[in-house]
């Protein structure tokens, strides 16, 4: 019994150290704080609206069926390319064929009867000379051949408006350039104003983007871009703003603007997807700090600062900013160091512990 009782007075010493030792623990790791750091620094600030596309040729010539008939003849297939003035579908049709003779055969009637006027009103010119006729009878000779010259002038003009409608039945590429679409064969009956060919002019392609009509007012023809293809994820193009298309989709509430490449992408394709950066302001020399450092308390912007070792709420006045920065005008200078991603429950006089940025 006496051995028990010296020593529950050891054991309560033991567990009353233990206890103050864990409370201290606790009220010190209670006040100190494991945080990403980052010190501010001074850099090029770039604003820049996002905008999402495609990418499109600029010169591209939709080839369709003028007249429904056969097709007789394929001189190119899709995915070749063509030359300027080249064949590349001729269709068999009764109805151009069958106008261009019939309007043949009236030019050459009309033809002779002028001929025949232009005779009949010199002889009756010189026979009104001599005396042997009136002069209504010459003057009726020369309005029949004033008449039948102008029909023939008239007999003429559809004669070669029906010899045009002939040349439509061949479908010829208007420049050079690789058939995106042609899908027609020989002995196929392809009815008027169907789509037969596309030729596309792979020198010539743009990217066309969808920019919010927010965003509208800071776009200007010449401003400089930077494109990436989801084909080339890796890389990234300069380019420069074209084209604004004045007219805002009331659907999607959007405008349309045309880029032009510096320097096209190889194997570039038209349908391909795009993504744009239009840059319409820099800052060269802005003091910067990450948006995730950034939180709000009461309509006031703030940063964690760490001085000595210590978290100390800092006020700031924020200037521009892109998707990433922010620039600070008023609260930190170059080397300050803030934390990079704090959280909710930092209070000012934390101690904190650095660690190393995660890789992003």
């Amino acid at each position: 019994m006496k051995s028990l009782q010296k020593f529950l007075p050891k054991y309560s010493i033991a567990l009353a150290v233990l206890f103050i030792a864990t409370v201290l623990f606790l009220i010190t790791r209670g006040n100190t704080v494991d945080l990403e750091a980052v010190v501010v620094t001074n850099a090029e600030l770039v604003q820049a609206i996002y905008a999402t596309g495609f990418v499109e040729a600029d010169a591209v010539a939709n080839l369709s069926a003028e007249f429904s008939g056969t097709v007789s003849f394929v001189g190119a297939l899709e995915g070749q390319h063509v030359s300027a003035g080249q064949k590349i579908l001729q269709f068999d049709s009764p109805q151009p064929q069958l106008a261009v003779r019939e309007a043949k055969a009236a030019f050459a009637e009309q033809q002779a009867l002028a001929r025949d006027n232009r005779l009949r009103s010199a002889r009756k010119k010189n026979l009104f000379i001599e005396g042997a006729i009136s002069r209504q009878e010459l003057e009726e000779a020369e309005k029949n051949n004033i008449q039948s010259e102008e029909l023939l002038q008239q007999k003429t003009l559809q004669l070669k408006m029906r010899e045009d409608d002939l040349k439509k039945l061949t479908v010829i590429a208007p420049f050079s350039g690789i058939l995106t679409l042609q899908t027609v064969k020989e002995g196929d009956y392809v009815t008027t104003n169907t789509l037969v060919a596309r030729v596309v002019d792979p020198s010539g392609y743009i990217v066309s983007v969808e920019v919010d009509e927010l965003d509208i007012p800071r776009i200007r023809n010449g401003q400089k871009a930077t494109v990436a293809f989801d084909a080339y994820p890796e890389k990234r193009f300069s380019a420069v703003v074209t084209r604004i298309v004045p007219q805002t989709d009331r659907v999607t509430k959007t405008s349309k603007i045309y880029l032009t490449l510096d320097h096209s992408p190889e194997n570039i394709q038209a349908g391909m997807t795009a993504t744009a950066n239009i840059i319409y302001n820099t800052k060269p020399n802005a003091l910067l700090v990450r948006k995730s450092s950034v939180f709000e308390e009461n309509r006031q912007t703030y940063v964690w600062a760490i001085k000595n070792g210590r978290l100390k709420k800092q006020s700031i006045r924020q200037g521009a900013s892109d998707m990433t920065f922010v620039e600070v005008l008023e609260g930190l200078k170059k080397g300050d160091k803030i934390a990079l991603a704090p959280e909710k429950n930092l209070h000012e006089g934390m101690e904190v512990r650095i660690i190393p940025a995660r890789k992003s």
